[in-house]
């Protein structure tokens, strides 16, 4: 099998207008590109990261055992403003670090990976923008803000907008970190590593599904307890910086793909806009992202399909890699998804 290394690279912005007004100062986007654009400029794919992680996290989904080859496609993955690798807290203009960055929409995301299609990669039609959870939701905010763009969409585990339940979730973990007396609004002279490790804990009740745990599938993980699977996501936690966290929990929390003035807060019209051939793919056990909601979400749409990821791995059965079993599922989706014209 032929093995793939992918070349980071990262897209000078300038000074970045957000849709607060607000102006990111020196706004650089990461990414990691995998293949080349071919003469036709019709092999573009797009995947978008997600919550928590960054471009590495997508690379479970490329190589030559599935459809996302390389050797076909020029596969980018874009950093999320905010990750820690493109323009974030941690890595800002020294006026905009820490507790000063100022808030990010999902659509300011989109506006800059747009930008980085056209200049590095000759405005390429996208043959395909797919991704799970944040980065799903990143894919359909393509599909209505520059619908004549994106041939394809595939969102999994995600939603087109932060519905109510999903942003009582997410206040709560926010909660749990900024808790700590360390956090100092942000201005913290060392990590917070007590609201880190509470963070971590509240999230993983959220993040698999009552089955999960009730059926030790957290043992596929290697790990031999519920106390051990804590353990892991207090470490994991304990190695992100508490204001990137927040800065894209965020970006999530207000996310909503028709907040800006092109579709002045008309949800469903927003929905209706997105032309290319959709597949949404929630998982029936997600708690946050429920398949109820994204069905409801599809419903809207002309020329998509809801096809439920049947798993209890909940919301983590998307995550790249994370269960061999879905993973495969997803990737056969995939294929299916790039065979139709």
């Amino acid at each position: 099998m032929t093995e793939f290394k992918g070349i980071e690279g990262r897209f000078a912005l300038g000074d970045l207008v957000l849709q607060s007004g607000e102006v990111l100062r020196d706004t650089e986007l990461a990414y990691l590109q995998f293949g080349e654009l071919n003469e036709a400029a019709d092999n573009l794919v797009l995947l978008p990261t997600y919550y928590g992680g960054t471009h590495s996290g997508n690379t479970p989904l490329i190589g030559a055992s599935g459809p996302l080859d390389p050797a076909r496609y020029c596969i980018v993955i874009p950093d999320l403003l905010g990750n820690g690798c493109s323009t974030s807290p941690t890595r800002a203009h020294a006026s905009q670090q820490a507790g000063h960055f100022p808030h990010v929409t999902l659509l300011d995301n989109v506006v800059a990976q747009q930008r980085l299609v056209a200049e590095r990669f000759g405005n390429a039609t996208l043959a395909l923008v797919m991704g799970w959870s944040m980065g799903g939701m990143q894919a359909l905010q393509w599909g209505c803000s520059f619908p004549g763009q994106v041939r394809r969409i595939m969102s999994i585990c995600a939603t087109a907008r932060c519905w109510p339940h999903n942003r009582v979730f997410l206040e709560g973990v926010k909660a749990a970190l900024t808790c700590d007396p360390a956090w100092q609004g942000g201005f913290y002279e060392r990590p917070p590593h007590a609201g880190l490790k509470a963070f971590a804990r509240v999230y993983a009740g959220w993040a698999y599904s009552q089955a999960f745990f009730r059926d030790a599938l957290y043992r596929q993980l290697g790990l031999e307890s519920i106390d051990a699977l804590l353990a892991y996501w207090e470490e994991d936690h304990l190695g992100q910086d508490a204001n990137n966290l927040l800065a894209v929990l965020g970006t999530w929390q207000e996310a909503d793909i028709s907040a800006n003035a092109q579709y002045g807060g008309d949800f469903a019209a927003a929905l209706r806009a997105i032309r290319a051939r959709t597949l949404i793919m929630p998982c029936t056990t997600d708690l946050y992202f429920t398949a109820h909601d994204a069905a409801w979400e599809a419903g809207q749409m002309s020329n998509a399909e809801c096809r439920p990821l049947v798993s209890d791995w909940g919301h983590c059965a998307g995550a790249p890699g994370r269960n061999p079993t879905d993973t495969r599922i997803i990737l056969d989706a995939c294929a299916e998804l790039l065979a139709c014209s």
